[in-house]
């Protein structure tokens, strides 16, 4: 089984994520996001395995966010995506994706759905 996960070492969830799939012996495939980011496209695709749109998968609560102010409601999925791809700390983390399905580990016990 090949798991990749969309991963914040600073981030106490995405750890646990980690953990929770080290403990069952799968040794996921660690993308580090932060350092990593992913381009629009590889957002669309998480979009689409995730079965949401871009404003679901957005951090509100960065400094980032309300700096580029996309609490404006008027804003299309195009640019949602683009600041994703620009700022990549506004993407919500850990993300587990598995094969043509993908989860978001919150709670971090959601990643092992894939298994």
């Amino acid at each position: 089984m090949s798991i990749t996960l969309y991963h914040n070492p600073d981030c106490s969830k995405s750890r646990t994520a980690l953990n929770l799939l080290q403990q069952r012996g799968i040794v996921p495939k660690v993308r580090l996001y932060l350092d990593d980011p992913p381009t629009v496209d590889e957002i669309k695709q998480l979009l689409g395995l995730l079965k949401m749109g871009a404003r679901s998968l957005i951090r509100t609560g960065e400094v980032e966010y309300q700096h580029a102010k996309l609490a404006n409601p008027t804003l299309q999925e195009n640019e949602l995506v683009d600041a994703m791809a620009t700022m990549p700390k506004l993407i919500e983390r850990p993300i587990a994706i598995c094969g043509h399905r993908a989860v978001i580990g919150r709670p971090p016990e959601t990643v092992l759905g894939l298994l």
